[in-house]
Parts: C-alpha cells; sequence; structure tokens
C-alpha cells in the first residue's frame, strides 16, 4: 500500500494515510478497477464481493444510481437502492462508482448503508429468469 505523509503546520506532527485517500491522488487516479453505473447499460447486472458478503445488483436507471439488489446481512431479498458511490469511509466519493478497496455507499428507505471493502466486481448479462420481486 502507497503512503502519503503529511504534516500538521501547527504542531509538527507526522501522519501517514493511504496515498488514494490524498485528494490529488483521488482525482487524478485512473478508476481502472471497476466501473460506473451510472454509465452501465439497463438491467445490466453486477455481482460484488465485499471483504464480508456478496451482492447482486440489477441497474435500473444509470443516471440516478438506482438499481435492484440483494446480498450481505441486510439485503436477503431484493430491494431497490440508489447506489451514492464508493469511497474510504472518508470524505470523498466516487459518484456512482463502484470499485475495488472502496466500500459502497447505498441509500436504501431513508437509510445509508456502507459496504465492506469491495474485493472483485464481475458484470454480466441480465438473467431474465431472476425472479426480482
Amino acid at each position: 500500500m502507497l503512503l502519503a505523509v503529511t504534516m500538521d503546520r501547527t504542531d509538527r506532527r507526522v501522519s501517514s494515510v493511504p496515498a488514494r485517500a490524498v485528494l490529488d491522488n483521488w482525482t487524478q487516479a485512473e478508476w481502472t478497477d471497476g466501473c460506473q453505473v451510472d454509465a452501465a447499460p439497463v438491467f445490466q447486472t453486477l455481482t460484488v464481493v465485499t471483504r464480508n458478503s456478496l451482492y447482486q445488483l440489477v441497474v435500473l436507471d444509470p443516471a440516478r444510481g438506482m438499481v435492484r439488489l440483494r446480498g450481505g446481512q441486510f439485503f436477503p431479498d431484493w430491494r431497490d437502492a440508489q447506489l451514492a458511490g464508493c469511497s474510504l469511509g472518508g470524505s470523498f466519493l466516487k459518484i456512482r462508482g463502484i470499485y475495488a478497496g472502496f466500500c459502497m455507499e447505498l441509500h436504501v428507505d431513508g437509510e445509508t448503508v456502507i459496504t465492506s471493502p469491495v474485493r472483485r466486481l464481475t458484470l454480466t448479462q441480465f438473467d431474465e429468469s431472476v425472479t426480482l420481486n
């Protein structure tokens, strides 16, 4: 893991943060290890494996980040949700993105759910035999 060293000018403390958590690195990143849901076609299906769970997502409205999902401890059955994006658990949010190493941020029924970090993402074809009700 690359680290960026920052120094507080007032008390000269030095701290290390992941390099990808530095705003300049974040904005200049190539973002190749994942996908943008807002660029995906309607009914694109995704399988997302996080550190703790497996999720299945179907894109419903790419522009708004609306998905139907199931998986993990909070979504045993299909639920509609908005994928806000992904983050490292801090201030920066990659809007409507899902990328390895980052946590997904989902909005469901007025609640926010943040997953454990994504380990793997697979895009698959929509299977009409899957019941989304």
